[in-house]
């Protein structure tokens, strides 16, 4: 079922539209739990997507994506009907991956395989991918497609990824929550912290980890579902959604607003602002497609920012945004929350791409688990043939569409 707002945007209209084809008898509605909500059957919905209507034909799509997992509201993503916001405070990655997955908690499950070789280049990205395909490779069942193998599975790839990131310090959490953040927050400062500052940093990456771990549709989110609908196994789907996620508009798009923050503190934020759009174009780090209002999860991580920054830096992140602000700048995005919190703290300039790609296996295995019990081979897109001569209108390298875009623009 779908709630109102749901079904008003797979129909690409207002909500007073979507009531007045309940009145005429178009729709039905149903009642829900909550009295002033109603739901709406996925099928009809889906069946009036498919007819005209005044000459115009509504947007179809061969595959219809119907997720219980995230939704997305004016006031941040929920997990299952959980606020990220909430969450980000009160729990642990551990538990909102078994949230997110629809999993209960097995202690034991979170202990790394033990795996020696280390790829060549040992930068963040390259021990992540380089684990996940040693894992594949050494896990006899991975073709086994049961969800509880793949839950187990999924815990063991993320928990020996950190393990391998934080120099085989061994991940295993032995029945504590938050030892994965600890431990991806150990990778990032290897050097001693006061105990208390150590504390808030351990606490401030878990609060990412759960922020970041899912956001509905996204590019990444997509390939591995797309690898999951031909029943490619999970660590197969899990390297679709790497290669994806390892773009500088999508996963690496904090390192963009990292440097942002680096010329500001160099050379003056107005300096920094003016070099930035005259090279870029566009103020990384600033500006959402879905949030037009401000993005929720930057909101929840600059708190730990604030609360970890000296004053100086706090001021220079604080000026960009007030400057931003002054010249109608789009607001700032988790991206730049990201890119601050990890600057803040004196971090490499891809910490928060680290940060990035541990919190979303989460999501990516519960999209996985999700699409599994989907039709397989449902992913077609038509192509419309062009001669050689057409090739590229409407789908050039400058196109801005929203999805070329999609870093830029804070759809993560």
């Amino acid at each position: 079922m779908l709630e109102s707002r749901e079904a008003a945007r797979r129909l690409n209209v207002k909500l007073s539209t979507l009531y007045a084809y309940v009145s005429r008898g178009l729709l039905v509605s149903h009642p829900s739990e909550d009295p002033r909500r109603r739901l709406f059957d996925v099928k009809d919905i889906e069946q009036l997507a498919r007819r005209s209507r005044g000459g115009r034909r509504v947007d179809t799509r061969l595959a219809t994506v119907t997720t219980g997992i995230t939704q997305i509201r004016d006031d941040g993503p929920y997990y299952r009907g959980h606020s990220v916001v909430d969450l980000a405070e009160t729990s642990s990655f551990e538990e909102v991956f078994d949230l997110l997955t629809g999993s209960g908690p097995e202690p034991t499950e979170w202990v790394p395989a033990a795996i020696a070789p280390r790829p060549p280049v040992e930068t963040a990205d390259n021990v992540i991918r380089f684990t996940t395909l040693l894992c594949g490779a050494s896990n006899e069942f991975r073709a086994d497609l049961r969800r509880q193998p793949i839950i187990t599975s999924a815990r063991q790839l993320i928990t020996t990824i950190v393990d391998q990131l934080s120099g085989g310090r061994n991940a295993s959490n032995g029945g504590r929550e938050g030892v994965i953040a600890r431990h991806v927050a150990h990778h990032l400062i290897p050097s001693h912290l006061p105990a208390e500052r150590r504390r808030r940093f351990d606490r401030a990456v878990d609060a990412a980890l759960i922020l970041l771990a899912d956001h509905e549709l996204a590019t990444s989110t997509m390939a591995v579902r797309i690898a999951a609908s031909t029943r490619a196994n999970l660590y197969d789907a899990i390297l679709a959604g790497l290669g994806t996620l390892s773009g500088p508009l999508h996963g690496g798009a904090s390192r963009l607003a990292y440097a942002l923050l680096n010329d500001a503190e160099d050379n003056g934020v107005g300096r920094a602002v003016e070099e930035c759009l005259r090279w870029q174009g566009t103020l990384p780090g600033f500006g959402h497609a879905v949030y037009q209002g401000g993005d929720p999860r930057a909101d929840a991580l600059f708190q730990h920012f604030r609360r970890l920054a000296s004053r100086e830096r706090r001021t220079v992140v604080e000026s960009l945004i007030e400057l931003a602000a002054e010249h109608r700048a789009p607001k700032p995005n988790v991206d730049l929350a990201l890119a601050a919190l990890t600057w803040a703290m004196q971090l490499a300039p891809d910490a928060g791409q680290t940060i990035f790609t541990v919190a979303r296996l989460a999501g990516w295995t519960a999209h996985y688990l999700e699409e599994i019990e989907e039709p397989p081979l449902r992913f077609r897109v038509r192509a419309v043939y062009a001669t050689a001569g057409r090739l590229g209108t409407g789908s050039g390298h400058h196109q801005s569409d929203g999805h070329h875009e999609h870093g830029r623009h804070g759809l993560s």
